[in-house]
């Protein structure tokens, strides 16, 4: 599967901003996904992710304020990020996998998508 990333942008703190990543290939709804995000200087740290069944996991960082989804006809999962703040800066990347969800997981990825939050 190729994953295409797309949203990005800068936004002031506090608003809102929707990344979206489309998938090509069969079979998307088989995918577990998610998104992880890479800030400068910084490793690549684990945002949030969506299992085949639809169950959701966050990194507390986020919790409450970013929402993962996806539309399997249209082979597409969604970023809906909320309340952003300055430390959200960074390139963010989705993620496929068959086998694994989570912070292990990464048998496909997009190609990044910058995000700036400015204060």
């Amino acid at each position: 599967v190729q994953l295409q990333a797309s949203g990005g942008g800068t936004v002031e703190a506090g608003g809102s901003l929707r990344l979206s990543c489309a998938a090509s290939g069969r079979s998307f709804d088989m995918y577990h996904m998610g998104w992880f995000r890479q800030a400068p200087g910084k490793d690549r740290e684990f945002v949030a992710a969506l299992s085949r069944s639809t169950a959701t996991f966050y990194a507390d960082s986020v919790k409450g304020r970013f929402t993962i989804s996806r539309d399997n006809p249209k082979n597409t999962v969604y970023l809906r990020m909320g309340s952003l703040k300055p430390e959200d800066t960074a390139v963010y990347y989705c993620a496929g996998d068959r086998f694994r969800v989570g912070q292990r997981m990464g048998e496909y990825w997009g190609q990044g998508t910058l995000v700036t939050v400015s204060s």
